[in-house]
């Protein structure tokens, strides 16, 4: 049997996940910190310690994200947009879903990805400027509340009519937040309200490159329930939540990828033996909503 990794280095997760020619065998998630190759190599062989095997039995390694150029090891790298794509389209082949749209959200940015009928994209927005519906909103959200991160889904649905937010800024709308807690208003229904404000920037998102269902929701805001009843609200379809961990779509992608240059016999350079470098422990976070 063949192995393949795939690293999605993201703002604010390290994604790793290991694939055979067929299935997932593996996957972990951690924050991803200043030591960037570092904190790979260790989640890396934490998958691999439990799949008891090795750095020499992996054929191939491609990152992606924003990390990506940073890995020494890597056999290939590849963009998170086509990364995201061959994941959420292996996702929804696996479970029926013909996947023609993808809703993205992750640290410090948002995608809205349009796909053909043959799962090629065709057209996409990103917002990668600022952070107003990304998940440092959310974050930012639940340490004004004194929250944590993975219970703000939950509280909005508790709401009975949401909060209007008004700022699409992170910073304004911070203020905006404090204001309303002095004026008395519930948890849940600013929760709620700023799920919504997000909601609505993702569907002026969509709208510019034109939904066309099945829409796959991913990215680490998908486990939150109450985001996704807004994004579904908002853009009047009702979205298709990758099973497990959400976040880790993007690094299958790219461990399919790295599966495909193999077979297909583009790569080029094998991984290096890496299996006894010790970068010390690493602490994963498989449910982080981020």
């Amino acid at each position: 049997m063949t192995y393949f990794a795939g690293i999605d280095i993201g703002s604010a997760t390290t994604k790793v996940a290991i694939v055979t020619e067929d299935d997932i065998i593996g996957h972990k998630v951690t924050t991803t910190g200043v030591h960037i190759e570092e904190t790979s190599v260790g989640i890396l062989n934490q998958i691999l310690d439990e799949q008891n095997l090795t750095m020499d039995e992996l054929k191939g390694v491609t990152t992606t994200g924003y990390g990506r150029r940073l890995v020494s090891f890597a056999t290939s790298t590849i963009s998170e947009i086509t990364a995201n794509v061959k994941g959420a389209v292996w996702y929804g082949h696996r479970a029926g879903v013909k996947v023609r749209t993808i809703v993205n959200i992750g640290g410090q940015d948002s995608k809205v990805i349009a796909l053909d009928d043959n799962g090629v994209t065709k057209n996409f927005s990103m917002n990668d400027k600022c952070a107003a519906g990304t998940g440092r909103f959310l974050e930012t959200l639940s340490r004004i509340l004194e929250l944590n991160l993975a219970d703000i889904g939950d509280v909005a649905l508790q709401a009975d009519v949401p909060i209007r937010i008004n700022s699409t800024c992170t910073v304004f709308a911070e203020s905006e937040i404090i204001s309303l807690l002095a004026r008395g208003k519930k948890h849940s229904e600013i929760i709620a309200g700023a799920h919504y404000a997000i909601a609505k920037r993702l569907a002026r998102m969509a709208r510019r490159v034109g939904v066309v269902e099945e829409v796959f929701f991913d990215g680490g805001p998908a486990l939150n329930k109450g985001l996704v009843k807004a994004v579904e609200d908002e853009m009047a379809v009702e979205l298709y939540v990758p099973p497990a961990v959400p976040q880790v779509t993007t690094a299958v992608g790219a461990a399919l990828i790295a599966r495909d240059e193999y077979l297909t016999g583009k790569t080029i350079i094998e991984p290096k033996k890496l299996a006894k470098r010790d970068y010390g422990a690493l602490q994963a976070c498989p449910t982080c909503p981020q």
